[in-house]
């Protein structure tokens, strides 16, 4: 997977969609977007282990002051791009996430359903925080 022209490697890009630097807090299962100082946005998101290694996005957010300025896209690319450098697959359960994934087949490989099944299964069984 390429990253675009520009955009550093992780755990701090810089997005060139929404300028917006992105950090994953991987203990808390949230990849953040901060223009500045200030928190543009975030995936929630966990690993699931089994049947195999995956992150797992469940909610987007963006902040009202940053809406139509890319920041959810950043966020779901460098989710992508996360996935890609560590060898995992990503099965969005996200909304959003999804519709990212289906616009851009050529950096969000389809999810197999026997993982989106025991991903929404691990949500079920794990609700909080959700």
């Amino acid at each position: 997977m390429r990253r675009p022209p520009g955009v550093p490697d992780h755990p701090y890009a810089r997005s060139a969609m929404s300028d917006a630097e992105i950090r994953d807090d991987r203990a808390a299962g949230r990849l953040e977007a901060f223009a500045g100082d200030e928190l543009a946005g975030h995936i929630q998101y966990f690993v699931l282990e089994a049947p195999r290694r995956a992150l797992v996005p469940v909610h987007t957010i963006v902040e009202p002051a940053h809406e139509g300025k890319g920041v959810a896209g950043s966020l779901a690319r460098e989710l992508y791009g996360i996935a890609a450098r560590e060898g995992v697959v990503v099965a969005p359960l996200c909304p959003y996430v999804v519709k990212w994934a289906e616009r851009h087949p050529e950096e969000a490989p389809a999810a197999d359903p026997e993982l989106l099944r025991a991903a929404k299964d691990w949500l079920i069984a794990h609700p909080e925080g959700f």
